[in-house]
This record gives C-alpha cells, sequence and structure tokens, in this order.
C-alpha cells in the first residue's frame, strides 16, 4: 500500500513539473528576438524641405548590430576609438587593433556604409564619417558553475548591441571640443539659465 502511495505521489508530481515548466521559444531566456528598435527610427524621419538660404542638411544613417557574444564595457573602448574618424580611417584603424570586439564593430561599419549608398542617397562611399558609436548592454544568460565540495556558483553569459550612425561630409577637426564657447563663458551660460529658474505660480 505504501509503495502505490509513493507510486502515485510521483507520477503526480511529474504531471504538474510538466505543466509548470514553459519550453516555447518566445519564453526562453536565451530568445534572440527582443533586440532594441529604437534607434533604428532615426532612419525613417522624414524632414522638411530646406530654403535655398539654409545650411545643407547632410544625409545620415543608422545601423546597429544586436546580441554581441561580447562584454558591453569591454565594446565601449573600441565604439569610443573610432568616434569622428571617416569610414576608411576607421576600417584601415579596426583591421589593426587585436581585440574580439574590433571585429563586429568593423562589420557594422561596412554595412552602414552599403546602406548609405542603397538607401540614403549617400554618392560617395568614402565621404561619410563616424558621427556616433556607443554600445549597449544586451541580455545576461546566468549558469552554474561547480565548484569544489558540491557548492556551485554563478556564471554570467553577457550579450551586447553596438550602435553607429554615420554622416555624410567631412569629419570635424576635433571631435570632443566642438562647442566654439571657453570653459567661461560655458559657466556663465549655465549661471544665466540658473537664474532665470521660476518657480510656477510664484512671485
Amino acid at each position: 500500500m505504501n509503495q502505490l502511495f509513493k507510486n502515485l505521489c510521483v507520477i503526480s508530481f511529474k504531471s504538474n513539473l510538466s505543466h509548470n515548466i514553459h519550453t516555447s521559444s518566445s519564453t526562453l531566456a536565451w530568445s534572440k528576438s527582443d533586440a532594441p528598435k529604437r534607434f533604428l527610427r532615426h532612419n525613417k524621419v522624414i524632414y522638411p524641405p530646406q530654403s535655398a538660404d539654409e545650411t545643407p542638411r547632410p544625409a545620415f544613417v543608422c545601423h546597429q548590430k544586436t546580441n554581441i557574444k561580447y562584454s558591453p564595457d569591454k565594446l565601449w573602448y573600441i565604439a569610443s576609438f573610432v568616434r569622428g574618424m571617416t569610414v576608411d580611417e576607421a576600417v584601415k584603424q579596426l583591421s589593426f587593433v587585436n581585440k574580439k570586439g574590433a571585429i563586429f564593430v568593423k562589420e557594422a561599419i561596412l554595412e552602414a556604409q552599403e546602406l548609405a549608398l542603397k538607401n540614403h542617397n549617400v554618392e560617395f562611399k568614402s565621404n561619410l564619417w563616424v558621427a556616433e558609436s556607443f554600445s549597449g548592454k544586451g541580455m545576461v544568460i546566468k549558469g552554474i558553475r561547480r565548484h569544489a565540495r558540491g557548492r556551485m556558483g554563478e556564471v554570467r553569459y553577457q550579450y551586447c548591441h553596438y550602435f553607429v550612425r554615420l554622416e555624410e561630409g567631412k569629419p570635424p577637426t576635433d571631435y570632443y571640443k566642438r562647442n566654439p564657447l571657453t570653459p567661461q563663458e560655458q559657466l556663465e551660460n549655465w549661471l544665466e539659465q540658473m537664474r532665470k529658474r521660476k518657480i510656477t505660480n510664484s512671485y
């Protein structure tokens, strides 16, 4: 009688376990369908026509490479390295960077260059420069690593996203010093903005 009761308990436990575990591809932690979509919306923006006296708006293309099996912190250094370079110079420099992430960044820049020629009316493929280049955190899959004496530790498999925006024209002389104001002028402007603050419905 006791053996029969044990068998019934095991069968009921297994049936409940099979109903509670979901194994569909949409619910798995390693599903790669949750790629970011906001950055690519910049390609679909329709700007109004410009008048003859306005400065021509340069063409640009946004591109991303998602779910890269690489650390986002390590990729950030490579993404910062190519900012402000021309496309040809960035591809040439990345060819000599002995890092795994440099391959992904180089591929993304070349793909963005092809998109600029095909879909964004860019005439010369060398007349492009890297206006934006940054990395983002992707999904993190947690696993178990066995330690001594029957203990376990946590291991994390990190994924990341890479975003790049190429712009038509010549790059600036110094990418990080595009603000024409001196530090003192920037401070005065900030103080002036702080003094103009006003509490709503106050005197």
